[in-house]
């Protein structure tokens, strides 16, 4: 741990000049900085903290969310989130029981400051946001602390068993609840103590989407959506998408980047390519062959518009994206090489023909043009099929009645009150 503390102190002026620059820039405000330093106004008194990296771990413990404040009328959530988008997302709920901060970075004054401020009475994380000095001071401070969906991939563990924190990491845990069994496994064999263990839930396998409010009017089996996408990967799909409507003029492309703040960026990008684009947060009709879904809180719109749904960060170095979501809106899945974050429900798309991997462009691209409107309800159908074994039997609510039983004596705190 004292290697860990050094490391992270000598990187510390660097990821502050980072932090200043992106200030500079517009990227964020002086308030963000000031939230990332473990600042910014107080939370209420006693609320439980809970974090998700980003757009995607928060989407999928919504339900665990919307679960424990009805479990609990008198509970209230600090939210932190590595990006300012996903801050925007859970602030878009209009929750009056959910504060919304950015996460304080793992430097030990800096964490101590923030459960100074906001005195938290537990810490719930989502999936794999293993920060050891935050770990360690919470538990330090007596607060209990729950992984929801946690997942750890096996080059992870390798590293973890490396630096040799993986005991004393694991030894702050009070409650855990693995995405995988691979994943349980993993952690268990860092030292995670047998009785902290809950059962197996995937969370993303659980979030149900809003109901479509406003879909494209364009013909569903020609329209393909390339969703969540990343830096890199738009370059491949539009590269894919032109050479496809060389032979199918008809096709259309809903783009819906992974952070809508690379709007301008993705833009270029269409243009570069050839291809005309409307973009959604100017309220540009969508008469253009690509429409640049640069908007949070949409995605059933686009999930409901598309016969093909493209998955993103599939083919940039960021294990993929959910397959459970487009899929259940009755979307054909395509996908790129990099699944680990959801490797069981890839695997189970695959093995069922409900998914197609393409390795590059030119595979995409032959997809693209050749999967008529039949494959593709075909597709949908075994995803169902495929997929089922892999929802969650008890769902959002089992695992919120286990986590507060566990919580149940950090949670007896005095009514929430602001400061």
């Amino acid at each position: 741990m004292l290697a860990y503390r050094f490391l992270i102190a000598l990187a510390f002026p660097a990821l502050l000049a980072g932090l200043v620059w992106r200030v500079l820039r517009g990227q964020e405000g002086t308030a963000d900085l000031a939230q990332r330093l473990g600042g910014g106004l107080y939370a209420p008194h006693g609320a439980v903290w809970l974090h998700a990296a980003s757009n995607g771990e928060l989407t999928s413990a919504r339900p665990l969310i919307e679960t424990l404040l009805a479990r609990r009328p008198d509970l209230h959530l600090l939210i932190t989130t590595n990006t300012v988008s996903a801050q925007d997302l859970a602030a878009s709920w209009r929750e009056r029981r959910i504060t919304t901060r950015l996460a304080p970075l793992d430097l030990r004054w800096i964490v101590r400051r923030f459960l100074e401020r906001h005195e938290p009475a537990a810490l719930i994380m989502v999936e794999n946001e293993l920060w050891p000095n935050r770990l360690r001071l919470t538990a330090e401070a007596g607060l209990p602390i729950a992984f929801v969906g946690a997942r750890m991939s096996e080059g992870s563990a390798r590293n973890w068993q490396k630096i040799g924190l993986g005991p004393e990491v694991m030894a702050t845990i009070s409650a855990f609840s693995a995405q995988d069994a691979g994943s349980e496994a993993r952690f268990a064999a860092l030292g995670l103590p047998r009785d902290r263990i809950l059962p197996v839930m995937n969370l993303k396998g659980s979030v149900t989407l809003a109901p479509p409010s406003a879909p494209l009017d364009w013909p569903r089996g020609q329209t393909v959506l390339a969703a969540s996408t990343h830096e890199g990967e738009e370059t491949l799909i539009l590269e894919a998408f032109r050479r496809a409507r060389e032979r199918v003029p008809e096709l259309r492309l809903i783009l819906a980047p992974r952070h809508p703040r690379r709007s301008g960026e993705v833009a270029e990008l269409v243009r570069k390519a050839g291809l005309g684009v409307a973009i959604r947060s100017k309220g540009e009709a969508p008469t253009q062959p690509v429409y640049l879904a640069d908007t949070l809180g949409e995605m059933s719109n686009w999930y409901a518009s598309a016969g093909i749904c493209v998955i993103g960060g599939t083919f940039a170095p960021k294990g993929g994206h959910t397959p459970f979501e487009p899929t259940a809106q009755g979307a054909a899945v395509l996908h790129g090489p990099d699944i680990s974050n959801f490797a069981d429900a890839f695997t189970a798309l695959d093995t069922a023909g409900a998914a197609v991997l393409v390795q590059d462009a030119a595979a995409l691209a032959e997809t693209l043009a050749t999967l008529s409107t039949e494959e593709q309800a075909r597709m949908a159908q075994a995803a169902a099929r495929a997929l089922a074994p892999l929802s969650p039997e008890g769902g959002p609510g089992e695992l919120a009645d286990r986590l507060l039983e566990r919580f149940g004596p950090a949670l007896a705190f005095p009514p929430a009150k602001g400061r």
